[in-house]
C-alpha cells in the first residue's frame, strides 16, 4: 500500500523509461497538464488526467510486458 500520493514526476519517470525501452510509442504532456500516451504506432491514444490514473495505466502496461517476456522465454 502506498504511503505517499502519486505525482506527475513519478508517472513521467515511468513513461520515459517505458518509451526508452521501446514499450511505449509516444508520451506527451498536454497544455492542460494531462498526458497523452500511445502504446504502438497504430494503437489508440489515451489521455491520462491524473497521476493516479497514469500509474494505473503504467501498471497495466508493465504487467503486459512482463507476461509477454515470460511467454517468450518458455
Amino acid at each position: 500500500m502506498r504511503t505517499i500520493p502519486a505525482t506527475w514526476t513519478e508517472a513521467d519517470a515511468w513513461l520515459a523509461v517505458l518509451h526508452q525501452r521501446g514499450h511505449l510509442h509516444r508520451a506527451e504532456t498536454g497544455t492542460d497538464g494531462t498526458r497523452t500516451v500511445q502504446r504502438g504506432r497504430h494503437s489508440r491514444p489515451w489521455t491520462l488526467h491524473h497521476p493516479v490514473l497514469a500509474l494505473d495505466w503504467i501498471e497495466d502496461l508493465v504487467r503486459d510486458v512482463e507476461q509477454r517476456d515470460t511467454e517468450t522465454r518458455r
